[in-house]
């Protein structure tokens, strides 16, 4: 029984993690990757067995993916990116057929997480503050502007006088005017929380963010606080969530005041911080997929715990072009 990790790119240590797990529960089997370029994916020379895919929107993507696993013995399939997700799960009973399980959300939720005034709508049906939007036309300075449909912080902006707004603030349909919550007021939480099967909250490590790099956390720390409770209380039971969520959520500095901003239905970049202070997702998966075990609530990870990243070397030798 073999796992497979898709659009691999740069996730050695997600790789690592799983290759760790599975071998102390599942000594014979492999942890797997894909990649558009496997030769050039650092996550992919760190695995056990590396497959090159066409990128997702390609028409041979799926049928490749699944040819992959059929002939692999992959019994799980982790994806990775938003561009996967919806598509993994419009076609997840195709690999269901087969025996081969696609941890993701159902495709209800993942078009919620997808859209981020449907995330907001979310949000509010469960009592969780949210940021205000504001129309284009009668809005309150200072402002944050984001893309209802982005990821990775690209097309974002903080708006502090009108001098800085432009024409592509206000032609642009994909932009939202939000209120801005101020980084001097607020600290900004990512959250993994892990979902079994029965779409049941088992876990929740907020990542208090120092510094991001690309949209992904390069600095955070592992904070226990009052976010924890917030999100057992409003987030216990999400119809369709299933394996790592990663939510984020503002906290005041000095209260217990909360607002949630986003909910992306997969792994997130910083994800090693929450496996390396204890939440072991990578096991939970594997012994809720592999071995049939139900998983209990857990919360004794370790809190306070500092992760600085850096960039580290993969070196492939006698490699040709």
């Amino acid at each position: 029984m073999n796992i497979l990790i898709t659009s691999a790119g740069r996730r050695v240590s997600l790789v690592q993690a799983f290759q760790k797990e599975l071998k102390e529960l599942v000594p014979e089997g492999m942890v797997m990757t894909t990649d558009f370029n496997t030769n050039l994916s650092a996550a992919c020379q760190v695995s056990d067995k590396a497959f090159q895919l066409p990128l997702v929107d390609d028409k041979n993507y799926l049928n490749n993916l699944l040819e992959i696993c059929i002939n692999n013995n992959v019994k799980i399939v982790i994806p990775t990116i938003d561009t996967e997700l919806l598509v993994l799960a419009k076609s997840i009973n195709t690999f269901l057929k087969h025996g081969i399980t696609p941890i993701i959300s159902s495709e209800e939720f993942i078009n919620v997480c997808r859209d981020k005034r449907e995330m907001s709508t979310f949000f509010k049906e469960r009592g969780i503050n949210v940021a205000k939007e504001y129309s284009k036309y009668d809005y309150k300075l200072p402002l944050f502007i984001k893309p209802y449909n982005g990821s990775r912080s690209v097309d974002t902006f903080v708006i502090r006088n009108h001098e800085e707004l432009t024409e592509y603030h206000f032609i642009n349909k994909d932009l939202m005017f939000l209120e801005y919550l101020d980084h001097d007021v607020y600290d900004e939480y990512t959250c993994d929380l892990y979902y079994d099967k029965n779409h049941n909250l088992k876990s929740v490590t907020p990542r208090k963010r120092i510094e991001v790099r690309d949209g992904e956390v390069n600095k955070g720390i592992t904070k226990r606080n009052a976010l924890v409770d917030y999100i057992k209380e409003h987030l216990s039971h999400v119809e369709g969530a299933v394996g790592c969520l990663t939510a984020q959520f503002f906290k005041h500095s000095n209260e217990d005041e909360f607002y949630g901003i986003e909910i992306n239905a997969r792994f997130g970049g910083g994800f090693p911080l929450t496996y390396l202070a204890g939440a072991n997702f990578p096991k939970w998966l594997i012994q809720e997929y592999f071995l049939g075990e139900e998983i209990d609530f857990y919360g004794d990870w370790k809190e306070d715990l500092l992760m600085l990243r850096y960039d580290n070397e993969i070196l492939v030798h006698d490699y040709k072009e």
